[in-house]
């Protein structure tokens, strides 16, 4: 079976890193300890997860060549937006001169596009993007594009299997169908739309 063609989602995935490097750059120092919606990650822990693993293994990805998702993410220093910026210009870079439209051998022999990773990282960065804008009380204005796109291709590749405790994702919180999207996105994601730092203990 092979997976069809997205349309392009490079444009969106630039989007993305731009949205999620303002939401980086807003933080402020005094808030890197601060608890998220993510189980155990405080904010600190969230960037490093996006800057020291996700955009290196995008990277990768980008190229075509198979991840490491067991490796630990890389030490991040205290410039988080610049080390944000640095990673994701590399990434674009390389997104740059990519073929979207090559095929890709995935686990079962199936195949499926490059551009098809420009959509998972896209789904990465807006979930994670809203982790932190709650985590910090910003008021930022998210793009709803990114959130519909992220749940456009995760209901399609996010398998009931990779839920539950020690696994990759959490179950579904029901959300209702015409809730903002990145409620719909926090949602399927595992995470409570409502979460707020108050409501944390301690």
């Amino acid at each position: 079976m092979n997976v069809a063609r997205d349309t392009d989602a490079r444009p969106l995935l630039e989007r993305a890193l731009d949205q999620t490097a303002g939401i980086i750059a807003a933080i402020p120092a005094s808030l890197a300890g601060a608890a998220t919606p993510c189980p155990d990650w405080d904010v600190r822990a969230v960037v490093r997860h996006v800057v020291g693993q996700d955009l290196r293994n995008f990277i990768v990805a980008a190229r075509g060549q198979p991840t490491d998702w067991r490796a630990p993410a890389d030490e991040l220093g205290e410039d988080w937006a610049a080390a944000f910026r640095d990673r994701a210009g590399q990434l674009m870079a390389v997104w740059r001169d990519a073929d979207p439209d090559r095929l890709l051998v995935m686990p079962g022999g199936e195949h499926a596009p490059l551009g098809s990773r420009a959509s998972q990282q896209i789904a990465e960065l807006a979930v994670h993007g809203w982790d932190l804008v709650k985590a910090t009380g910003q008021k930022a204005d998210l793009d709803p594009a990114l959130a519909e796109h992220a749940l456009s291709w995760s209901r399609q590749m996010l398998r009931p299997d990779f839920r539950g405790p020690d696994r990759a994702f959490g179950l579904e919180v029901p959300v209702s169908p015409d809730a903002p999207a990145y409620d719909r996105l926090a949602g399927w994601f595992g995470r409570d739309p409502g979460w707020t730092p108050a409501a944390q203990p301690g």
